[in-house]
């Protein structure tokens, strides 16, 4: 489909009456949308300037128009504009259902790993279970039918290997940090990851950013250096296997962005082909660096110390574990990055508060206010890498939208961009919605894909 916006001028109803005069001769506004097939194109000529409150990518394009100066577009359907506000309505419901899904799986996942790694400090087998237990889920849940079975080939998994060496280096690394330091801690110190993902792309990749993005990165590394130099139990182990886990994440975002494109493999499913692979490389390592005999002289102490219960901490922070990550790949097929992103942060908050609660961690105020400013500078490079990179991402992405055609952006805030030349929009949609709104200097181009 193909969506083409000239741009549109006021003019005189008068004017257009006297065409013999050629100093007053103006070309008539026009909006042109042509269907999938292209057989001709329909023109709407106004004196006023048209907005546009939706167009639907499906076959044939159907729009809906109205006056710049009515406040709200006539709904030509009362029933169909009913059941379309009760479908958003479900869809934000369902969200939200993600969203606490997600954080509650998480926090419960993080206790339940501390108190193992409290009782049975051995994270190399911590984590290596972990990743068995989703796995052996997914195998049964393809088998009897639950999940329908990934199509995937050599090629597919060839791609995902290097994803997955970074997935396992970022899961264990974070794994020893939390056995080493307080849970909190290991996420304050996680909630640089951002910092991480600006420098590496920034010095590898080439990949530049606005200058407020670059800003927010000074919130991120000064809360957390402020945590770690005030932290009380500080140990340099867990420091640096928190560091470590943020680098190995930014490189598997990498990776997974770089080769998985066009990898027709849901979001489930894409993590547990990644559990597997990581649980493939992983065990080796772990026999090789703890082995069996430490594992069985572990395990019959912790039992003997916590009693037949231990055996359920370390069932239920495997499981856990693969719930919660599988809910938030999943939530990544219903919502944008942008708001997976926030709802990160979110979540480390959650984690954050729920751990000293429940663990009794000692916290001094200046301690706290590192955690906090962290966790604010995580917010806000959240919301300026969005409002930064979100023309970039769709010209990069060809997949979604290829802009051409002498477009000239003056103006970039929440998705908005003041175009002031023709702009042509081709290539599938994925659900978009296009409001364009026309006025006597440009067009007002609000895009919003998901």
């Amino acid at each position: 489909m193909v969506l083409a916006a000239k741009q549109i001028g006021f003019s005189n109803p008068l004017l257009r009456r006297n065409p013999s005069s050629p100093s007053l001769q103006r070309p008539p506004p026009s909006l042109s949308f042509p269907s999938t097939a292209l057989p001709k194109r329909t023109v709407l000529s106004l004196s006023k300037p048209l907005r546009l409150s939706s167009l639907t990518a499906e076959s044939p394009v159907r729009c809906s128009a109205y006056e710049a100066d009515k406040s709200e577009p006539q709904p030509t359907d009362a029933a169909a504009a009913a059941a379309e506000t009760k479908s958003e309505a479900a869809k934000k419901l369902k969200i939200g259902i993600y969203f606490a899904t997600w954080w509650a799986l998480n926090v419960v996942f993080n206790i339940y790993n501390k108190k193992v790694l409290n009782a049975y400090p051995y994270p190399w087998l911590t984590s290596t279970l972990s990743l068995a237990a989703g796995s052996l889920m997914m195998l049964i849940s393809w088998a009897v039918g639950i999940v329908e079975t990934p199509k995937t080939d050599f090629d597919f998994w060839k791609t995902l290997f290097p994803v997955a060496v970074a997935h396992t280096i970022g899961h264990v690394a974070a794994t020893v940090s939390m056995s080493k330091v307080a849970v909190s801690f290991t996420h304050i110190i996680k909630s640089g990851e951002p910092a991480f993902s600006v420098l590496v792309s920034r010095f590898l990749l080439g990949e530049t950013f606005p200058a407020s993005v670059y800003l927010s990165l000074i919130p991120i590394i000064g809360g957390c250096a402020l945590s770690a130099l005030t932290e009380l139990n500080f140990n340099m182990t867990g420091f640096m296997g928190a560091m470590i886990s943020n680098l190995a994440f930014v490189f598997r975002n990498i990776f997974s962005k770089k080769g998985m494109k066009g990898k027709s493999v849901s979001g489930m499913n894409y993590y547990a082909c990644l559990s597997m692979l990581s649980l493939l490389i992983l065990t080796p390592f772990a026999f090789a660096v703890e082995g069996p005999q430490m594992w069985a002289d572990g395990w019959q102490k912790a039992l003997s110390d916590i009693g037949p219960q231990f055996v359920g901490w370390v069932a239920a922070q495997s499981v856990f574990y693969h719930l919660y990550n599988q809910v938030s790949y999943m939530s990544l097929d219903q919502i944008s990055p942008l708001t997976f992103s926030v709802g990160n942060t979110m979540k480390r908050i959650s984690v954050i508060v729920s751990s000293i609660i429940i663990f009794r961690t000692p916290v001094q105020p200046v301690n706290a206010l590192g955690a906090a400013i962290a966790i604010l500078g995580t917010f806000l490079y959240s919301q300026f890498i969005g409002l930064g990179c979100f023309w970039s991402n769709i010209v990069e992405d060809s997949k979604i939208w290829s802009l051409r055609s002498n477009v000239s952006l003056t103006g970039c805030h929440a998705g908005k961009a003041l175009i002031r030349q023709d702009m042509e929009c081709c290539g599938p949609m994925l659900s978009s919605l296009i409001s364009v709104k026309s006025g006597s200097e440009g067009l007002d181009v609000d895009m919003c894909s998901q």
